[in-house]
């Protein structure tokens, strides 16, 4: 298939697009296991009949390299289709709830049903695996959906618009593609949730937006990741784990690490790792096809602003035609420069020591908490106090950025990094509605005993019973 629908050229947004979905839901056409299941298919058979057409989309917008297209974006979106077409009849059976002495007999059950019409804005980092993972979730739950991809990443966005309709049922899943004004004339419409990506500055607007309906929201944002390597740490693999998570996809993910906060006393043996680990995993950045672009050019020279904020002791290169940010280390940063206390989203690392864990976990407890934590320790009551004396979306114990492949473990943030937490069985649960569901039968009718009057007969079985 070829695209034919383009961000620049997308038709106005129906002012009724929401309402003419929600009758999708409401007519009980999502409801089916059957029909969700069908919808899981199709995401699969999109990604796969079609993985050539996403490599080159994902290379023209971020310059990703194949490999790198199959790691981050399309492997975990079959993993999340996958996963849910195998158990969704079982999420969707009622679930078996005690009913208290008070009012038995009775039985009690969960029954899991769709909330209605999902919005679903994605960022342009990862625009494949942030749009399509949680329309997983929001399928398998029976809900309608609206995809809004970023305008940043064109080529995606205009791929997703094309393939869609092909694949997935037109009457519930729609693809809508456009600028802010776009996602505004969206936001104006009545959804029975949002699910938004992307950084603080727009998700009030979406907060503010979904204040008007009542809408539930997930905010899935950032923050500038910290690490720590502690002088206990094995440094060659801490470098190698470090550089590996920072420079996927250029540095452009929500979850990198941000800065690297370093005993002292290990510093100069650090960097020394962390060049080696450069040198082995992209010896020629510039040329190598496992290095990404940045995405715009206002995003590169953002970028580049940041190499200010230090000394460059490794890369500093820049090539704005080419989109092009060498990986670069930066010396001399102080603990409150923007490079450290805002997020880069981009290949430059800055490395600041200091004295001991007691600072690194101080400081942490003084700023927002950001949406990963990492840290290198071989001691591990120093791994075990900071997961314990910090605050963050995830925590990484000698690893940074790979739990995002776990499906088991949540993802989001907390605080200023987000709220709300999908992947596997929570996704299906954050876009279903849990319904509470008693029955009783009319005889005996036990609950007689606390309707009025309330005889002093009754007052003592209610002491005896309900207040022991």
């Amino acid at each position: 298939m070829t695209t034919k629908a383009t961000a620049e050229s997308a038709p106005p947004v129906s002012p009724t697009l929401a309402a003419e979905l929600r009758e999708a839901v409401t007519s009980g056409r999502t409801r089916s296991v059957a029909w969700r299941r069908a919808q899981l298919d199709g995401i699969v058979r999109m990604l796969t009949q079609n993985l050539t057409l996403w490599e080159r989309a994902l290379a023209a917008d971020l310059g990703k390299s194949a490999d790198e297209t199959h790691v981050s974006e399309v492997a975990l979106v079959l993993d999340e289709a996958r996963h849910a077409r195998a158990r969704v009849a079982g999420w969707m059976r009622a679930r078996p709830v005690a009913a208290p002495l008070a009012v038995q007999p009775a039985w009690a059950h969960v029954r899991s049903e769709p909330l209605g019409v999902a919005l679903v804005i994605a960022p342009w980092n990862y625009p494949l695996q942030l749009q399509l993972a949680p329309v997983v979730g929001a399928l398998a739950a029976g809900d309608a959906v609206v995809m809004k991809p970023s305008e940043l990443a064109p080529a995606t966005a205009a791929l997703l618009a094309d393939l869609v309709p092909a694949y997935l049922d037109a009457r519930a899943v729609r693809v809508v593609t456009g600028d802010a004004g776009v996602a505004s004339a969206l936001l104006e419409q009545r959804w029975d949730h949002i699910f938004y990506t992307g950084g603080e500055r727009v998700a009030r607007i979406v907060g503010a937006a979904a204040a008007q309906h009542l809408t539930p929201t997930v905010l899935e944002l950032g923050g500038a990741c910290p690490v720590w390597v502690d002088r206990s740490a094995d440094l060659p693999v801490a470098a190698r784990r470090i550089v590996w998570a920072k420079l996927m996809n250029a540095g452009q993910t929500c979850i990198a690490p941000n800065h690297v906060f370093v005993d002292a006393a290990v510093r100069d043996a650090l960097v020394t790792e962390l060049r080696a680990a450069l040198a082995e995993q992209h010896p020629d950045p510039r040329t190598s096809p496992s290095y990404s672009r940045m995405v715009s050019q206002a995003h590169l020279d953002r970028v580049v602003e940041r190499i200010g904020d230090g000394t460059a002791i490794v890369g500093g290169d820049v090539d704005r035609d080419a989109r092009y940010v060498a990986p670069t280390f930066l010396a001399d940063v102080a603990v409150d420069a923007p490079a450290v206390t805002e997020e880069t989203f981009g290949p430059i690392l800055p490395i600041v020591p200091l004295t001991d864990v007691d600072a690194f976990v101080a400081l942490q407890r003084d700023r927002p908490k950001p949406l990963a934590l990492y840290a290198f320790a071989g001691d591990r009551s120093v791994l075990d106090r900071i997961e314990r004396e910090t605050s963050s979306g995830a925590f990484g114990r000698n690893v940074a950025l790979a739990h995002i492949m776990v499906r088991g473990l949540p993802f989001g943030g907390v605080g200023a990094s987000g709220h709300g937490a999908y992947h596997g069985r929570r996704s299906f649960d954050l876009f279903s509605h849990a319904k509470a569901v008693l029955a009783k039968p009319t005889r005996p009718d036990t609950l007689a005993l606390v309707i009025p009057p309330i005889t002093e007969r009754k007052r003592a079985v209610i002491r005896r019973l309900l207040l022991r």
